[in-house]
């Protein structure tokens, strides 16, 4: 697997729980360690990213969330446009 930041995680456990899902379904899909994943849920549910409903023991992507991730997929797309293929520069 490639080196990914600590955005792309991120985005990648907001995505997962946009339908809401429960820490296994995120640690497995996110490809993350247990340690790994309780510090981004911290993280993203300290930052209003992400809540949790008790009742259901299940975590949403909040509407902050959403927003975060509509701005790192256009970002990503303007960096990599999709079909602009890499140009070898002369040297």
């Amino acid at each position: 697997m490639k080196y990914r930041s600590r955005m792309d995680i991120a985005a990648a456990i907001l995505d997962i729980a946009q339908g809401g899902a429960i820490k296994t379904r995120i640690m497995y899909r996110a490809f993350l360690s247990f340690p790994q994943l309780k510090e981004y849920l911290e993280l993203l549910l300290d930052g209003g990213l992400l809540q949790y409903v008790e009742e259901e023991k299940e975590y949403y992507t909040t509407e902050k969330g959403r927003h975060f991730l509509k701005m790192y997929k256009e970002v990503g797309q303007m960096i990599f446009p999709a079909g602009n293929k890499k140009k070898r520069i002369a040297a």
